[in-house]
């Protein structure tokens, strides 16, 4: 799977269009693997596509608590556990964070581009790099369990941003 129209989102971006098509995408992939989308596991994600920024636990366990609900940090993982296991999000493992599933239900290895500056983050998944790591983890006899690219630098908008100054 190749996503060549992911971009950054500008600052007139409609984050709750992408909240409602994660939210529905994840839906559908629970109900057709016979899964629970459970209230928690259901806020948990659409806080984590509020943004466009990688969220950590904690910051999700503080929105949660804001709303009212008193969830224990427990909870919150094991909703994160789940929305991992089923593809709807990825780990950022550099930033101990989550950032929504662009192609949920899709199997692939993601690339997440991740500003420095404004830390918007998005996904690509480029077939040919995917094929390349998965050949050079066959030569090895590496068996892979999960991979996900992480790149950093600045966005257009900071790069613009940055020029400017």
């Amino acid at each position: 799977m190749t996503t060549p129209h992911a971009t950054f989102p500008h600052g007139d971006h409609d984050h709750r269009a992408c909240i409602r098509s994660a939210l529905n995408d994840a839906e559908l992939i629970c109900k057709a693997r016979g899964l629970r989308l459970t209230p928690i596991r259901r806020r948990v994600l659409e806080l984590i596509w509020r943004s466009h920024r990688p969220s950590g636990a904690y910051e999700l366990l503080e929105q949660i608590t804001a709303d009212g609900h008193k969830p224990s940090p427990p909870t919150v993982y094991r909703a994160l556990e789940f929305l991992l296991l089923h593809g709807l999000i990825h780990r950022i493992t550099s930033r101990n964070a989550y950032v929504g599933c662009s192609a949920p239900g899709d199997e692939h290895m993601a690339q997440i581009f991740i500003c420095e500056a404004c830390g918007m983050a998005v996904e690509q998944a480029d077939a040919s790099l995917n094929q390349r790591i998965r050949r050079n983890a066959d030569e090895l006899e590496f068996e892979i369990h999960e991979q996900t690219v992480e790149i950093t630098g600045l966005c257009p908008q900071c790069v613009a941003d940055h020029a400017e100054t």
